[in-house]
């Protein structure tokens, strides 16, 4: 699974889980991505910015996003109500995750940044196939599935010890 980052006509911004890139493709041009705050139909991926570690004890530094001269639209007009701040997950779902969490980090290998290089070696028949978890960009996921390597994107949740 994919996520995006998207963008309706009207400048509201709100996220959505894929397959691939070829599947938001065909539901967005058949309009059947729809925008939470207005209904607009009219939906593109929006500028995503990568999420960056300096090591174990680092902090996690997020690049700002940047206009891109091929994808650059106006600012949205001022006179918009703001977005609503994210929905606090229900506590089930916050459970489920958390022990999804905990299974992963019981059975599988970390890679860390290494991740799509282990994930197409395995794929490759280079290395011995296991099961692993760890970071990868939203491009190189998608090149995963796209060479059709399975991979899945959970949300990363807080332990629930912690």
């Amino acid at each position: 699974m994919i996520h995006y980052d998207l963008r309706c006509g009207d400048g509201h911004g709100f996220d959505g889980w894929f397959r691939d890139s070829a599947t938001f493709d065909q539901q967005a041009a058949r309009g059947l991505v729809e925008c939470p705050v207005c209904g607009g139909t009219k939906v593109e991926r929006a500028l995503m910015a990568p999420r960056l570690s300096r090591g174990a004890k680092g902090p996690v530094i997020e690049a700002e996003p940047r206009p891109d001269a091929a994808e650059s639209q106006p600012p949205a007009p001022q006179a918009e109500a703001p977005a609503a701040p994210p929905m606090p997950l229900p506590d089930q779902l916050r459970v489920a995750l958390q022990r999804l969490r905990a299974e992963v980090e019981q059975k599988c290998t970390y890679v860390g940044g290494n991740f799509a290089e282990e994930a197409r070696r395995m794929h490759e028949g280079e290395v011995p196939a296991k099961p692993i978890y760890g970071e990868a960009t939203p491009a190189e996921a998608e090149a995963l599935a796209e060479d059709g390597i399975d991979v899945a994107r959970i949300p990363w949740v807080p332990r629930a010890d912690s």
